[in-house]
């Protein structure tokens, strides 16, 4: 099975692990198009992407992940057009740099059609800066939600079908992505795995810029769950249909 998958990267000011991500990416079974989504950067990020073998989509100003995720996903169905199965896409940070070559166990399951969504569960241990509480946020709120326990449940590396990311959509927005599409996809009934992989980023630290970082994280995670909490869902139904 050849030429079955898109690898997307949203990447904002990673000119200096850009090229080497898409390098690698390059190399995964299946992956025959790697598009890069500059979210604004204020770097080289996509003349250095494009210099590596990427196609690059450019936001004139800093959108946020889901709307990245969203720009390159649109752009692979524009070049997948006339195929007769669309790709299947694959995300991937932007500073995974030469270990993006290690996420092949993430698209396996896809390409052979026995999960529609899967999630990576980084085996490559990094001391993080913070102490859990994003991650904690999403995960109870994903098993509120489903009943499913997420052991990675704001891991960036996922593939998904075409299908699933369209059912998906639109997506939530910036940090509230992952834990939305998780939820959003085990309501309506396609499968999602977690596999374990050996990738590993660069780590958040515990300076300034990454306590803000964790900030916004937090509160673009809390809104994603708001959202889709059952009673808040029953209110802005009822809403809904009072327009109607």
């Amino acid at each position: 099975m050849t030429g079955d998958t898109a690898v997307i990267i949203p990447a904002a000011d990673e000119a200096d692990r850009i090229a080497a991500t898409v390098k690698a990416a390059h190399e995964l079974p299946g992956a025959d198009l790697v598009v890069v989504v500059d979210d604004g950067s204020s770097d080289g990020t996509g003349r250095v992407a494009r210099e590596a073998g990427a196609r690059v989509v450019r936001h004139s100003r800093n959108r946020g992940k889901g709307a990245a995720m969203e720009s390159g996903a649109e752009a692979v169905r524009l070049l997948d057009d006339g195929r007769e199965q669309p790709r299947h896409l694959l995300f991937l940070d932007a500073d995974l740099a030469e270990t993006a070559r290690d996420a092949a166990p993430l698209t396996e399951p896809v390409r052979s059609g026995e999960a529609d969504m899967t999630i990576a569960v980084f085996t490559t241990t990094v001391k993080l800066g913070g102490h859990g509480f994003v991650v904690r946020l999403s995960r109870d709120g994903i098993r509120r939600a489903t009943g499913w326990e997420a052991t990675a449940p704001l891991n960036g590396q996922r593939c998904l079908t075409r299908a699933a990311f369209d059912a998906a959509l639109p997506l939530a927005a910036g940090f509230g992505v992952e834990t939305a599409l998780t939820i959003d996809l085990l309501r309506e009934g396609f499968r999602v795995r977690e596999v374990e992989v050996p990738l590993a980023h660069r780590a958040t630290g515990t300076d300034l810029r990454a306590q803000l970082h964790r900030a916004r994280q937090f509160r673009d995670v809390a809104r994603a769950l708001a959202v889709r909490e059952p009673a808040v869902t029953r209110r802005i139904d009822r809403l809904r249909g009072n327009r109607r």
